[in-house]
């Protein structure tokens, strides 16, 4: 029987670890701040950031919040995120992706303090985690990887197949799961015979936003499943045109075959955002060791 790998009660078994975290940091006289900036109208983004900045004032997180039209420039971005670099009350800075046409996003990912750079995707930070150093990585793979931890135990030996290498997902994926002592194959759009060598996997994670893109042939019995994808698809249901999110999986399928598998919505989602609140008290934490060990003798 398909286990339904349940990511809501994950990511709330993590939040409950990181609110005692916090509020261990207030016995210290310290309060974790995280600052969220939206620019744009975007409505899945504005989604996105409401949720983020309920959880970390739900766990004790002072929440900063900037937002701006589409209009602002990239000098203005940068301006504001170098003076949240300065700021002690701010550990962690996000900037919400996509960012609008004019603003070089790299350049601005770039220009947060490595230290205050809670999605990981700062080159310094993306640069440890391959090293194997203390980094802040990327939430929704760090996310998988906890998924992955409760699903299957123990990690070590176990083959790994990431479908998809970009920066988000599949390449810290990939690291992390190395990191976990896995045998990892990274796939991507140039990969030969993609669905046998999944076929030879014992763990899954598909992250390469085409919907159903995985089936029950691509499996061997008894994998286990990780799918991050998350796409909106328009139908016609009882007259209606509505919109469906599915993954990159096909879960009616895939479940037949699969040992265990996330659902979507409610799989990889939840454990994001959990991700982000360990990331930032990850950060205060390195902030307070940095802050420490250049202060005078």
């Amino acid at each position: 029987m398909t286990t339904i790998i349940d990511g809501k009660a994950t990511a709330q078994r993590l939040l409950d670890e990181v609110a005692a975290d916090v509020e261990g940091l207030a016995a210290e006289g310290v309060t974790p701040g995280l600052a969220v900036v939206l620019v744009g109208g975007d409505p899945a983004s504005q989604v996105y950031v409401r949720n983020k900045l309920r959880k970390a004032e739900a766990i004790g997180i002072r929440s900063f919040e900037y937002r701006f039209d589409a209009e602002l420039s990239q000098a203005e971005l940068l301006d504001l995120i170098e003076r949240l670099n300065r700021d002690p009350e701010v550990n962690g800075i996000l900037v919400q992706l996509p960012l609008p046409a004019h603003i070089d996003e790299q350049a601005v990912i770039q220009a947060i303090a490595p230290a205050k750079d809670v999605d990981g995707f700062h080159r310094q930070n993306a640069g440890g985690l391959w090293q194997g150093l203390p980094s802040l990585a990327p939430c929704t793979p760090t996310g998988c990887l906890r998924l992955l931890q409760e699903a299957c135990g123990e990690l070590a030996g176990q083959h790994a197949v990431v479908i998809g290498r970009s920066n988000i997902v599949g390449k810290p994926m990939a690291a992390l799961l190395l990191a976990a002592d896995c045998t990892v194959t990274l796939l991507h759009s140039k990969s030969r015979e993609a669905a046998a060598l999944c076929r030879q996997a014992d763990i899954v994670v598909a992250a390469v936003g085409r919907p159903g893109m995985v089936d029950a042939d691509w499996l061997k019995p008894g994998a286990v499943v990780i799918d991050v994808g998350i796409n909106r698809l328009e139908q016609d249901i009882d007259g209606e045109r509505r919109t469906r999110l599915v993954g990159d999986v096909d879960f009616d399928g895939v479940s037949r075959v699969a040992s265990a598998i996330t659902p979507v919505p409610g799989g990889v989602g939840p454990m994001t955002i959990a991700c982000l609140m360990q990331n930032t008290v990850s950060a205060t934490r390195l902030q307070r060791r940095q802050a420490a060990a250049s202060a005078p003798a």
